[in-house]
């Protein structure tokens, strides 16, 4: 179960998030910037048993299709494509004198 949080302002004016012990001194102190941040970072329990189960979805079909695949036979090789002829520049004509 996640720890009950108190909101604290800093003399600057932020937020704070303050975790306490059992016997009501400071365990944790965070700014709310830092403590929001990493809870939207960190998964919850929920998320955590729900991409479980589609992982484990899509390894049975994968190992169904594999299953089902017919041998395929082997591609034969392709000749190395040639390189084009580099096309030179055309001449640049003089600029006339008036």
């Amino acid at each position: 179960m996640a720890t009950k949080r108190t909101t604290l302002r800093s003399s600057a004016g932020k937020k704070l998030y303050a975790v306490r012990n059992a016997d009501g001194t400071f365990k944790d102190i965070q700014t709310y910037e830092r403590a929001h941040r990493a809870d939207l970072a960190r998964k919850s329990g929920a998320e955590k048993a729900a991409a479980k189960k589609t992982a484990a979805k899509k390894s049975a079909v994968k190992k169904a299709a594999v299953k089902k695949a017919p041998a395929r036979k082997a591609a034969a090789k392709k000749a190395p494509a040639k390189k084009a002829a580099a096309k030179k520049a055309p001449a640049r004509k003089a600029a006339k004198k008036s």
